[in-house]
């Protein structure tokens, strides 16, 4: 690990207009520069870079950041990636933090692991090159499969000799230990006096057809005692495909058999079993050879097997990444839409090709992302209709026929059936997708679409929607309910550790400090869960993490005496935290939550300027929300900068808080007004809805009134 001291230095050395000058051509543009936006298709400059705050930042696409957080944005790389490529630009020797015994024995062997996997690409590689049995049997495979050599150098392919301990044997000369070979799944051990063949291992190696097949996880077998078991090398006589991580090193291989019983085999395919540092749900095929690629298109094209991403990287497309015939995990979701938000699923046109498409769909939409789905010519794969098409034949066929998921589902799942059971089941399938997406407005606009395609009333699938968002709503309660319980548990226990000592009592403008919550009406506690819904996030919440980055450190209340005597400091993030936590008040946005929770908590460590932490904050979400909101965008020429007015920032915080709970308290009664209206005719709930919509308006009005009058600071 980097030391604290190294990583100052090194956020102090870099100047965000040379980090960003190596990759955008600016100009000046007063006291600030532009350029074309390195992340979109930029055609006029909209690309911000601010020596003064040592930030950049696009005002179309919001991205951008201090220098680690631009290079972990540009190069795909992480934190620590960032911090090293930027202490080899400022020539800043590194010092790396002293490890305990557990955490350098644990670095060391997954390092281990990893540097065993990357010598044992090179050999796979080198084999293919330089060996007779890899030119005449492993690359030739490649090249009947049309794969040039730019691409096999591109994609590191490579071939493993048939001998069942030509690896084992090699690496154990070059210094490497077995332990780490069989880790890593390149070997594994097996009894001495058992038979030395797996039943999958190929006797000999002629070339055979080549359709595609279902990727499996080979055995990882066991490892044994040093005079009972001997090595085998697991991918003997395959042609190998070496998987990268999305930083580039190597944590898995997959290995394919080349002898004519492939044809009919259920295991032509055979990967690195589970380890230290590769877990196949968290992975995806291609992703380093694409994440730029899929940054710059903003769109991520999902196929099944590795040579369908080798076979569209060869006709041009390389935003392509493959999930190797396995439903999406929620890792690598995630980790795709850090890149974009856009994906297509590219698969062939038969029956498990239409499977594979309907995977993991629903957790797709619930993240936010925007899914379209092609499925290609009955007989062809992504592999076989990029080797028959021309690069720009397939490009053209991809925009004229891919279409949205909601469209495809209908037209496979409700066209062409007659059993109004089935097509019942279908339409109630396809609505529970539509319930998931998170965004209302194009849920609203697939809704309105699906009906009229269907030729059914809205206001049906409007209700049969609403249900399956109440279930999900109920759902999340309980497991929040199920937590809280469990945190409560932890907090009664003796042991259990105070999770953030408690601030001070709040302050009431014109009233001073109180133990009571800064909203003076018993009725409150009538309204258990005080935010907003997260596609209802006002602007309201932005404004406040705005104070909160731009002035969270800044002291909002000084040496101000309680009841009991004590002289207290707030800062501005520390008020903002205690007052709305007094109500159990929750921003809709987790980063704003996080930002706001890391803010009260450090405010009073020396030196701590909340604009320059977040700017800098490893996480580049959090980086580029911060960013955006220290930019003004009246300053991207210079010219001038809007003053603040002395004493302004407790105002303005002030009226926010205020503004904030009148937004939370009109969404409040919007939502018992739509339920009264499906009360129907239970009239004990319309009861109770009535009486929560009075109590609720009455202290709506309350903090309307007090909204109005002028706030004394």
């Amino acid at each position: 690990m980097i030391d604290r001291a190294t990583v100052d230095k090194i956020i102090d050395a870099a100047k965000i207009v040379d980090v960003v000058g190596e990759f955008v051509t600016l100009r000046k543009s007063g006291v600030n520069y532009k350029g074309l936006c390195p992340f979109h298709d930029d055609k006029n400059p909209s690309f911000m870079v601010s020596p003064s705050k040592n930030i950049c930042h696009c005002f179309v696409c919001g991205k951008g950041g201090t220098p680690a957080g631009f290079l972990m944005e540009h190069e795909q790389i992480s934190y620590p990636e960032a911090l090293r490529w930027l202490a080899k630009k400022y020539n800043i020797e590194i010092v790396e933090k002293e490890l305990t015994d557990e955490e350098r024995a644990q670095q060391g062997e997954r390092e281990s692991m990893f540097i065993v996997n990357e010598w044992a690409m090179k050999w796979f590689h080198d084999i293919l090159k330089s060996d007779p049995d890899g030119v005449a049997i492993g690359k030739q495979y490649f090249r009947s499969r049309g794969i040039r050599d730019d691409i096999i150098e591109k994609f590191q392919l490579g071939y493993a000799p048939q001998r069942r301990d030509a690896l084992s044997s090699a690496a154990l000369k070059a210094g490497y230990k077995a332990e780490f070979l069989v880790k890593t799944g390149l070997c594994y051990e097996r009894a001495s006096e058992a038979p030395t063949a797996p039943p999958s291992a190929p006797e000999g190696a002629t070339i055979g057809p080549s359709p595609n097949s279902k990727t499996i996880e080979a055995p990882s077998g066991a490892v044994g005692g040093a005079n009972t078991s001997t090595l085998v090398d697991r991918y003997r006589g395959r042609a190998i495909f070496p998987w990268l991580n999305v930083s580039g090193k190597v944590v898995a291989f997959g290995g394919r058999v080349l002898d004519s019983r492939t044809k009919g085999v259920a295991q032509k395919y055979v990967n690195s079993p589970e380890s230290d540092i590769y877990h196949k749900e968290r992975e995806l095929y291609g992703i380093y050879q694409a994440k730029r690629a899929i940054v710059k298109e903003d769109r991520v094209f999902m196929v099944e097997g590795y040579t369908d991403v080798i076979a569209m990287h060869q006709a041009g497309i390389e935003n392509v990444v493959a999930n190797s015939g396995t439903a999406l995990s929620m890792h690598q979701i995630h980790m795709l839409h850090r890149f974009t938000s856009n994906i297509t699923l590219l698969y062939d046109g038969d029956e498990a090709g239409i499977h594979a498409a309907m995977r993991g769909t629903d957790m797709l939409l619930s993240e936010g992302m925007n899914i379209k789905v092609l499925l290609l010519p009955d007989g062809d794969d992504p592999d076989s209709f990029a080797r028959k098409h021309s690069s720009e034949q397939l490009k053209k066929y991809i925009d004229e026929n891919q279409t949205d998921f909601i469209t495809f589902k209908r037209r496979v799942t409700v066209e062409g059936t007659d059993d109004p059971v089935k097509r019942s089941e279908a339409i109630g399938g396809i609505v529970k997708s539509i319930s998931v997406i998170p965004d209302q407005i194009l849920r609203s606009t697939y809704l309105t679409d699906f009906a009229q395609s269907i030729g059914m009333k809205e206001q049906t699938l409007i209700a049969e929607m609403n249900k399956y968002i109440r279930k999900d709503i109920e759902d999340k309660q309980k497991e929040r309910e199920r937590d809280e319980r469990r945190q409560q548990q932890s907090a009664a226990s003796p042991s259990a550790p105070s999770p953030r000592s408690p601030l001070p009592p709040v302050y009431i403008p014109g009233e001073g400090f109180a133990e009571e919550p800064s909203l003076p009406d018993e009725r409150q506690k009538e309204l258990p869960s005080l935010h907003l819904p997260q596609e209802q996030a006002s602007k309201v919440e932005m404004l406040i993490i705005r104070e909160v980055v731009r002035h969270g450190e800044e002291i909002m209340f000084e040496d101000v005496e309680t009841d009991d005597g004590q002289h207290i400091t707030l800062s501005v993030a520390q008020y903002i935290d205690f007052d709305l936590s007094q109500d159990g008040i929750v921003f809709a946005s987790p980063i704003c939550n996080q930002i706001l929770a890391e803010a009260a908590e450090h405010s009073n460590a020396p030196g701590f300027k909340a604009e320059t932490y977040f700017c800098g904050h490893p996480d580049v979400k959090v980086s580029q929300l911060a960013t955006r909101l220290a930019i003004d965008r009246h300053q991207l020429g210079g010219r001038f900068v809007m003053p603040v007015r002395e004493g302004s920032t407790k105002q303005r915080v002030l009226h926010l808080i205020m503004d904030f709970r009148l937004d939370i308290l009109e969404s409040r009664l919007k939502s018992i007004q739509q339920q009264l209206r499906q009360a129907n005719n239970d009239m004990e709930r319309a009861i109770q809805l009535m009486k929560d919509y009075k109590s609720t308006q009455e202290l709506r009005d309350l903090l309307a009134k007090r909204l109005g009058s002028d706030l004394v600071v």
